[in-house]
């Protein structure tokens, strides 16, 4: 297994993923014109904006109507476009389901679901603004792919990729500015996983700007407890082969995830591991409530999603073992 080379916690550029995806999909306007973009009204929020103003051709501003955009685009891609579908997550997947799983998943339609804002760490704008049940109500469609990237590069990456697989795929990402982790030469591949760091007693499984809490995590056990770290960009379809060679060669597992502990990453590690490979587990995630209004770095500490609960996840599953 390769891992990516030393990283140096302290010196990460902070770039909203948002970005990336914003990029990713401008870069697509250039390449490929079967590509086009639907929007509920946040062009500018999710990042749309770039693309929109490049190919206005290409662009349909459905307004506040995000069942009628699953469906506009799900006429799209019969037509043999490629529709980007974007908004926040708690409005995209969470408000069009319904359209979602008939329109576009049941007839296989080749269209790409954007949620952002995902996750607690959107901060000030509350519970009902912050996304913490859309992995959990998308993995679980026929035919869906569901990519949770880390950060700017990776959602870019992520971007380009789902728009070269044929069928219903979403993307989810938060608000926040987060470390760059990964780099351009970074290997990204749907459904494969991409080992971070090397460790033998526990592997922490993460994915979105949990990632970085991890790596945080493992650097502050280093010489107690050798942690092996591996980012989960892709959610469905799981790399299985992954997970259960970390529990066959470190013995214990931590999930940690910016979502509900129930039906998110946690979930479909441990389904995972209950049919080929148990061992003990703990897992990092919302602990089956609603969030709240506050500053993001206040609220992922509150709600039990810092690099001290990581770590002390970490001591308990070690514990176990």
């Amino acid at each position: 297994m390769k891992y990516l080379a030393p990283i140096e916690t302290d010196n990460f550029q902070q770039i909203a993923p948002r970005d990336g995806f914003g990029e990713g999909l401008f870069e697509l306007g250039k390449i490929n014109p079967n590509v086009v973009a639907l929007c509920g009204d946040l062009v500018e929020s999710t990042r749309v904006q770039k693309f929109a103003d490049a190919y206005p051709e290409r662009y349909f501003e459905m307004g506040v109507a995000e069942q009628n955009m699953a469906g506009v685009a799900a006429g799209l891609a019969l037509s043999g476009k490629i529709p980007f579908i974007a908004s926040y997550a708690v409005f995209c997947p969470g408000r069009n389901w319904d359209q979602i799983r008939v329109s576009i998943c049941y007839s296989k339609n080749n269209v790409k679901i954007v949620g952002a804002h995902a996750g607690i760490s959107v901060g000030p704008d509350g519970a009902t603004h912050q996304a913490l049940e859309d992995v959990a109500i998308t993995r679980v469609l026929p035919n869906m792919v569901v990519v949770v990237p880390t950060d700017s590069v990776e959602a870019k990456k992520a971007t380009l990729a789902i728009a070269k697989h044929i069928g219903p795929c979403y993307i989810r990402f938060g608000r926040e500015k987060t470390p760059v982790i990964t780099k351009i030469d970074t290997p990204f591949e749907l459904g494969k996983a991409l080992p971070i760091l090397a460790g033998n007693d526990v592997t922490i499984i993460a994915n979105g700007q949990m990632v970085y809490r991890a790596i945080k995590a493992a650097q502050e056990l280093e010489g107690r407890i050798s942690v092996r770290v591996i980012n989960m960009h892709t959610v469905k379809p799981l790399d299985a082969r992954a997970i259960i060679d970390a529990a066959k060669e470190t013995g214990a597992i931590v999930t940690a995830e910016e979502h509900q502990i129930i039906g998110g990453l946690g979930s479909a590690v441990a389904e995972v591991l209950a049919d080929h490979c148990p061992v003990p587990m703990e897992r990092i995630g919302v602990l089956d409530t609603f969030g709240e209004s506050g500053e993001p770095d206040e609220l992922m500490e509150h709600y039990h999603l810092g690099i001290s609960d990581i770590i002390q996840a970490v001591e308990r599953v070690i514990h176990r073992k």
